[in-house]
């Protein structure tokens, strides 16, 4: 079990400062939602806890919870994605993260873990625990590449964190681990030249969202 924790982003004088300061009139800074990545056969699934999946899932960011399939033999992800009133099946290979691994460790979940810094989409920082106690090289969302369970990320200038609270040892049917299918299909590129397209006037804030939405 994940716990994300999301802020929102500062305002900007644009139209999206106007969306954003009639959310956050209406909405608290921080926002904590829940998640369960299940793992199999080298496979795994990120996925909204039950509490979580009758929500406006992608009315805002702080809203939106995506379901990610990663299939770590074949490198490939496919990602279900609500952005406003859009749904997306987003299919390619991981994302490719630069992780440096460094000595720090830290106990999460019961579990030792040691620090990995790393960039994302070229300029997206992210700091991450891993535990090589558990040897899946997965993570919360669509997080890779380290030689372990990743369960803890924070992307800190996006003010974004996920946490594991809870390890289970259960025994998990490979053939429950499978990808969503409902949405429109495209790649991450082309995600991002459709998001790019729409939030173009929206200036700063609009590339501050379409961050977030890429992550």
């Amino acid at each position: 079990m994940y716990t994300v924790l999301k802020n929102e982003m500062e305002d900007d004088d644009s139209f999206g400062k106007i969306f954003f300061e009639a959310y956050q009139k209406a909405n608290p800074q921080f926002k904590e939602v829940k998640a369960t990545l299940t793992f199999a056969d080298n496979k795994t699934l990120f996925t909204p806890a039950p509490n979580d999946e009758n929500r406006n899932m992608g009315s805002t960011f702080s809203d939106q919870i995506n379901n990610v399939y990663t299939d770590l033999n074949t490198h490939s992800n496919v990602i279900h994605k609500v952005i406003f009133d859009d749904e997306f099946l987003v299919r390619d290979s991981v994302r490719k993260i630069k992780w440096k691994i460094t000595d720090e460790t830290r106990q999460i979940a019961g579990y030792t873990c040691r620090r990995a810094n790393g960039l994302i989409m070229d300029s997206v920082y992210v700091v991450a625990f891993y535990t090589n106690q558990i040897p899946v090289p997965g993570g919360p969302e669509s997080f890779t590449g380290l030689p372990g369970m990743i369960l803890q990320v924070a992307a800190p200038h996006e003010n974004i964190t996920w946490m594991a609270t809870k390890v289970s040892d259960i025994q998990v049917p490979p053939q429950t681990i499978i990808p969503p299918k409902k949405g429109k299909v495209v790649n991450r590129k082309q995600l991002y030249d459709q998001l790019k397209s729409v939030m173009k006037s929206w200036g700063k804030e609009g590339v501050a969202y379409m961050k977030l939405f890429m992550l």
